[in-house]
């Protein structure tokens, strides 16, 4: 019909081949512009899909369930046909390829843990009237061991792996070594069987304390170490325990178990059916029991006691399958055992505890061959399953917690553990955790630290909080700043100064975050310490003075006020706003010596119990407010100007002021972009990393005060992104940082747009 209509236009021909070629290319344009856009928008779509996607497949490993499978089973390795007895003692070598056994005859096999291949056997010193009675290891984590002998004495030596690679294969050929003397030796002279055994070897003593003849037993190895040569000389000494009420050769209060903690601080005997006593062995002159309790309720026999690894909580089986973390809690001045947390391995009694060599982790077996393996930190039961028909023997897991060996009915299994990241649960992430040696559950973020022994403690709540906490603050200050300013620039300010003014400061957003960071850093955080009365003098001293000028200018008369155009009048503000701030500054000494004596910062803390920390939230706010000022700005400022003038000039008309037509027109009317405008700056303030990067301590610490530091989401995935190992339970912990932030700017951005609509649904009737 279009096209009829300009084919029968008198005197104009619309069919020339020009105009034709023209409305041609204009149609491709159409084309080639309208498919360009919706390119972009599903490239934009996309793209964020695909990070979406990227960091949800870096995450989901975390939350992998368990798994153990066999890889082989075999016979029991023998050395001889007459060892029938079960071992006394099971390990495994670092690569999972060398497992080792102890036998009651004092020998020590070396088999492959895949084919049950005899490698290597050595027999330690025991004489042919003697056998071994128990084997332990050193809590410490060292390769110290110690057989406890049938005549009540003692040999302590060390079991190793040495690595070669002849003709490129590694070959890796175990090794025994005595690091004390190869001979055997007595504890305080009792020679009766070593019921039970426990040793701990530091940098400057040794501890054997053991029970033989139901007599508790403890002897000191001082070593002395020659400057000159170098060599180190051993001197025994019996120490002097006290007595264990109900324990004698007479009583039936058995001794049942024996730690003591790396520290050397702590001996815990176990005692009858749940007796725990505590003996503090700081001073070996002059040890004392700590404290006695039952570790189970009446009724409830423990089963199974051991160290988790580290050696500061003890994990205690008992006979109605359950295993309980205890360790020393700090309370009213004095070190308490504490119960903790529980875990449940089923019904049948607790009968073995393999506490992992590199985690919080442990294995354990009841008398009916189930195991279950479990996490102490994240509080993770991870799996339970039957492993063999009957009571298993033996149990050790790998160094690197990724395989299984056990000994039961005849028969030796080895198996592969499918456990890469135990330390993530929801509880961990975002619960309060009750760490080793903490008074209390708590809220901590410490992804490292300098030695094996250290608790994880991965709890994105502090970081959460910092990153509210540096968003708030910088709202705070930039969010009325800059409304305020797009309000008088679009709507009050002369056209020609609203044109000068408003590049000027969308300028501002093209600065570095780096150089803010820097200068709020090494710059602004040192200003405010040593001016920390003048910075909040400016609360007073600025809008005193910027009413006194209004009330002074208000009562000039009409012809000097009149001289300064409509519009212009923000710049004479400009000199009073740094006069009395530069006011506020200067009275600083002053007025902190008449109300501080002197020091702000030492008032806060003695008087208010407020730290001060030099890099803090202040400095975050001020230097990330400025930073999301531009942004605020720019947008409300656009907003308020693009409400069509004909509202203004109809409200103005009809007899309303300025400022009414301003609150009941323009800003509701522009309340939609006013909104979007403070949602984008507060996504920028989330999503900041420079400026909180460097101008906070890093402190991961949930504490609203103003003066102290925090770490945000984003800064925190800088920090500690180049030092995380890739794939590693921390590595992915970032990533869900980082899925933690996107969701969040994705929720807060939705919930935004979804307010946005109903404003402009709401005031587009205006």
């Amino acid at each position: 019909m279009y096209q009829k209509s300009i084919d029968n236009s008198p005197g104009i021909d619309f069919n020339t081949p020009a105009l034709k070629k023209y409305r041609s290319l204009r149609f491709l344009k159409d084309r080639l512009a309208r498919w360009g856009v919706a390119s972009g928008g599903l490239g934009v779509i996309l793209a964020i899909l695909l990070i979406f996607f990227y960091l949800l497949y870096e995450v989901l490993p975390l939350f992998k369930s368990a798994e153990i499978t066999q890889v082989a089973s075999y016979p029991l390795v023998q050395i001889s046909v007459d060892e029938k007895k079960a071992p006394m003692f099971l390990s495994v070598e670092e690569q999972a390829e060398v497992a080792m056994k102890a036998e009651a005859s004092g020998n020590l096999l070396f088999f492959s843990t895949e084919t049950g291949e005899w490698l290597h056997s050595e027999s330690l010193p025991v004489s042919s009237d003697s056998g071994v009675s128990r084997v332990v290891k050193d809590a410490s984590g060292s390769n110290l061991m110690a057989a406890g002998l049938t005549t009540g004495e003692i040999i302590l030596f060390e079991q190793g792996y040495k690595i070669t690679w002849p003709d490129d294969r590694r070959k890796i050929t175990p090794e025994v070594s005595y690091p004390y003397d190869r001979q055997p030796f007595s504890i305080s002279d009792v020679l009766a069987p070593v019921s039970q055994l426990a040793i701990s070897d530091g940098d400057e003593r040794l501890l054997v304390a053991a029970s033989i003849d139901n007599r508790l037993v403890m002897d000191v190895f001082n070593k002395e170490e020659d400057f000159l040569t170098e060599s180190v000389t051993i001197e025994q000494q019996s120490v002097v325990l006290p007595v264990i009420s109900g324990l004698s050769a007479e009583d039936d209060l058995e001794i049942r178990q024996l730690l003591i903690d790396p520290e050397q601080t702590w001996l815990y005997v176990l005692s009858g059916s749940s007796q725990l006593t505590v003996i503090n062995i700081s001073n070996i002159d002059r040890p004392y029991i700590h404290a006695t309790l039952n570790l189970t309720a009446q009724g409830v026999d423990v089963t199974e006691l051991t160290f988790l690894l580290g050696g500061v909580s003890l994990l205690v089986g008992d006979s109605e399958g359950n295993i309980a973390q205890w360790f020393m809690v700090r309370e009213d001045g004095s070190q308490n055992l504490k119960h903790i947390r529980s875990f449940s391995l089923g019904n049948d009694p607790v009968d073995k505890i393999v506490p992992e060599h590199r985690r919080k982790g442990f294995l354990a077996s009841d008398v009916n061959g189930q195991v279950g393996l479990f996490y102490t930190t994240a509080n993770r039961s991870l799996l339970v399953e039957p492993l063999s028909t009957g009571r298993i023997d033996q149990m050790a897991v790998a160094p690197r917690g990724n395989y299984l060996i056990l000994e039961s009915q005849g028969e030796t299994q080895f198996l592969k553990i499918e456990n890469e990241h135990p330390e993530i649960s929801w509880s961990a992430l975002w619960g309060k955790v009750w760490y080793e040696s903490y008074s209390q559950p708590d809220y901590i973020w410490q992804s490292s630290a300098s030695n094996n022994d250290f608790e994880p403690k991965l709890s994105l709540m502090p970081l959460s909080f910092g990153t509210l906490k540096a968003a708030f603050y910088a709202m705070l200050l930039a969010a009325p700043l800059a409304i305020c300013a797009a309000i008088y620039t679009a709507y009050f300010m002369d056209p020609g100064m609203r044109r000068k003014v408003k590049p000027v400061i969308e300028l501002m957003e093209a600065l570095p975050t780096v150089i803010l960071g820097f200068l709020a850093g090494l710059w602004l955080a040192p200003l405010i310490e040593n001016q920390l009365v003048g910075i909040f003098a400016l609360l007073l001293f600025v809008p005193a003075g910027i009413l006194m000028f209004a009330f002074g200018w208000d009562s000039l008369p009409s012809s000097i006020r009149h001289r300064i155009p409509d519009g212009m009048q923000a710049g004479l503000m400009v000199p009073v706003v740094l006069i009395s701030g530069a006011l506020a500054m200067s009275l600083n000494s002053n007025l902190e010596l008449w109300l501080f004596d002197g020091d702000m910062r030492t008032w806060l803390t003695t008087e208010l119990g407020i730290p001060y920390d030099q890099r803090n939230a202040l400095v975050v706010g001020l230097a990330m407010g400025f930073a999301v000022i531009p942004t605020i700005f720019s947008i409300a400022e656009d907003a308020i100007f693009s409400v069509p003038r004909h509202l203004t000039y109809g409200s103005l008309a009809l007899g309303a002021t300025p400022w009414q037509t301003l609150t009941r027109v323009v800003l509701l009317t522009a309340s939609p972009g006013i909104f979007s405008a403070v949602m984008i700056g507060m996504g920028r303030a989330v999503g900041e990393t420079m400026i909180v990067l460097m101008a906070t301590g890093n402190t991961p610490i949930m504490d609203a005060n103003i003066f102290e530091g925090m770490r945000t989401l984003a800064a925190n995935i800088a920090v500690e992104m180049p030092e995380s190992a890739v794939g590693s339970s921390h590595y992915r912990i970032l990533f869900l940082a980082a899925l933690v932030l996107f969701l969040f700017t994705f929720v807060v951005n939705t919930a935004a747009e979804m307010v946005r609509h109903r404003l402009r649904k709401k005031y587009s009737s205006l």
